[in-house]
């Protein structure tokens, strides 16, 4: 089985047991509205503001911000024994509606586009592939799987790239509620390659 297939298996196996998880123990409907529905007319995004440049993170930092970038390694997709170095830059951070992100489909929690620029900064080709393999977490609730199907226009982030290739696109993710944190995990189990701080 080559790398790809046993991702996308070990994938699938995450999926079934946060389904399970996510049925086991939903709210209602009362603390849905209460956990992240948007206000009409509420601001709906926190972004860079216009000319910022990305800053680097501080040594030690445990979240990006808008605007900071991080580094972290990525294997290249069909081979997860050759590892290149990444760069993460975090462009913008905005919660969504269905809307806004052309779908009928309704989030379970809050839709948010996270929008990244992946940067291969290394020697051999690497691989950013975020369905399943990030999660949301705040100080009230576990790591939960907060990937989507839905897509927005603009570049795909999800990609192999060769040495100097970047992309910038948005990722939507479903998150419980704003706030939080959300990190990407190269791998089922894995420590987060880079973690990325939720505006409220």
């Amino acid at each position: 089985m080559n790398s790809f297939a046993r991702r996308a298996a070990a994938s699938m196996a995450g999926l079934v047991v946060a389904s399970a998880l996510v049925t086991g123990c939903s709210s209602g409907p009362e603390e849905k509205d209460a956990a992240g529905a948007a206000e009409p007319g509420a601001p709906a995004a926190a972004a860079e503001t216009p000319g910022e440049r990305p800053s680097p993170v501080a040594a030690g930092a445990k979240a990006l911000s808008v605007g900071q970038t991080g580094a972290f390694t990525a294997v290249d997709g069909e081979d997860d024994s050759k590892k290149t170095k990444m760069q993460v830059t975090v462009k913008s951070v905005k919660y969504a509606t269905p809307a806004d992100v052309g779908t009928t489909n309704e989030p379970e929690g809050q839709f948010v586009v996270l929008t990244l620029t992946i940067k291969n900064v290394g020697d051999k080709p690497g691989a950013f592939r975020p369905y399943g393999m990030m999660q949301w977490e705040d100080a009230e609730t576990a790591a939960q799987d907060a990937t989507t199907l839905e897509t927005v226009e603009g570049q795909q982030v999800d990609a192999v790239y060769k040495p100097g290739q970047s992309a910038t696109g948005g990722v939507v993710l479903d998150v419980v509620r704003r706030g939080g944190t959300v990190s990407y995990h190269d791998g089922i189990g894995s420590d987060p390659s880079f973690t990325v701080k939720m505006p409220k």
